[in-house]
């Protein structure tokens, strides 16, 4: 992974509408290279419209996102041309961890893993696949090499997921509520994979509800409330006394 020039996050004025609900309401958020951001918030506050939004999977209305130096501002007034080529350099520097996996399902957990290294980055096929297996053991699955999702536990496709974006040596990763539709003792496969990336260093955005990884691995902690960020702050001070009335609303509910 390239570590050697900074890779910082900004986004300014993003506002998102679909027809004539708004979603996000310039949202403002700067991520420092190596931090790990929780975006938390209730259903319906624009968290997983916003982390679309970074890889270019929904298409701001307003506003401007630089990530690594690449920055796309405005983007619906500039030329289609223009567009394409920026958000093909910011997802170069990123990639996302859905939360239904998203995997091929007439491929192996191997051939998931190396599909972007074989057609983005034309590695051949065995250079490919010897960086897949290396992943896969990464995240505790090489004995999964040639299962296929089907035969998989909903933790086992979830990083399969993580290995195919480490694949691709990105600076940014964005993961969209990768726990939610797990049981909890999948989910701690997964939260356990998250942490080990957390201390390599890797830039994070995390749509979660998880509070002991927001508590335990987040920097920040990014509180979104009707297309606003209504809270940006520490883990001690979010989960602490003194942090607002909704957020301790919210807090209450999700521990319910």
């Amino acid at each position: 992974m390239n570590n050697s020039s900074p890779c910082t996050v900004r986004v300014r004025g993003l506002a998102k509408a679909f027809g004539p609900n708004k979603v996000l309401k310039h949202v403002d958020l700067t991520v420092g290279k190596g931090e790990v951001v929780v975006i938390m918030g209730p259903s319906g506050s624009g968290k997983t419209t916003f982390i679309r939004s970074l890889n270019f999977l929904e298409m701001p209305d307003q506003g401007s996102i630089e990530i690594c130096g690449i920055e796309l501002d405005e983007p619906l007034t500039l030329r289609p041309g223009e567009v394409r080529k920026k958000i093909f350099q910011i997802r170069q520097k990123t990639a996302m961890v859905f939360q239904s996996f998203n995997l091929f399902p007439h491929r192996t957990a191997l051939q998931n893993v190396i599909e972007g290294l074989i057609s983005v980055k034309g590695f051949d096929k065995e250079k490919a696949q010897q960086r897949g297996m290396l992943l896969l053991q990464k995240v505790g699955l090489s004995e999964k090499a040639d299962a296929y999702p089907g035969k998989l536990s909903g933790g086992q496709k979830q990083r399969v997921a993580i290995a195919r974006a480490l694949a691709m040596e990105p600076e940014v990763i964005l993961f969209d509520e990768p726990t939610s539709a797990l049981d909890p003792e999948l989910r701690d496969e997964v939260l356990g994979v998250m942490r080990d990336l957390a201390k390599e260093g890797i830039t994070m955005l995390v749509v979660t509800h998880e509070t002991r990884f927001a508590r335990d691995v987040a920097d920040r902690i990014v509180f979104m409330e009707g297309g606003h960020v209504i809270e940006d702050t520490t883990p001690s001070h979010f989960f602490g006394p003194t942090v607002s009335e909704r957020c301790k609303q919210f807090l209450g509910r999700i521990h319910e």
